[in-house]
């Protein structure tokens, strides 16, 4: 019985982790910002510009914006607000190359600068105004700048 009991319940938390959403993360696909939308219980307004796609999620706690590229990929977010973001949420696969960065980052007062080939992070702000934005270098369409995430 015990082992029964323990594969149910093994069952369980595997069948939980297949029905989470997916998130319009760092790298990922944008054909789920509607399900970041309505995770985060915010509002959307999308901008199309000459070679991506700006989708601005607004929430009560601030605002997150993710870059699309043409062909459907989030080459950069950036967010604003009263307390930090989800940022395995809005990092996705980058998330654990953040981690990392961030522990060998010395860190002190003023914000967190990561400069990496793969992944650039710039996060600061203090208490109820937090900024910040995260991108992948190598996905910025042509023509498109760092400076565009914002």
């Amino acid at each position: 019985m015990r082992n029964s009991s323990r594969l149910r319940t093994l069952a369980f938390a595997a069948s939980l982790s297949l029905t989470l959403p997916a998130f319009a993360a760092l790298g990922g696909d944008a054909t789920s910002v509607t399900n970041d939308q309505l995770q985060m219980q915010a509002t959307l307004r999308s901008t199309q510009k000459q070679s991506y796609t700006m989708h601005e999620l607004t929430l009560p706690s601030g605002t997150v914006r993710e870059y699309v590229t043409a062909q459907g990929k989030v080459f950069g977010v950036a967010w604003q607000g009263a307390s930090p973001p989800d940022f395995q949420q809005i990092l996705g696969t980058y998330f654990q190359q953040f981690i990392q960065a961030g522990k060998a980052h010395r860190r002190g007062t003023g914000p967190l600068v990561i400069e990496q080939p793969g992944l650039v992070v710039y996060s600061g702000g203090h208490m109820r105004a937090f900024f910040g934005k995260a991108y992948v270098p190598d996905m910025l369409p042509e023509g498109v700048t760092a400076d565009a995430i914002k």
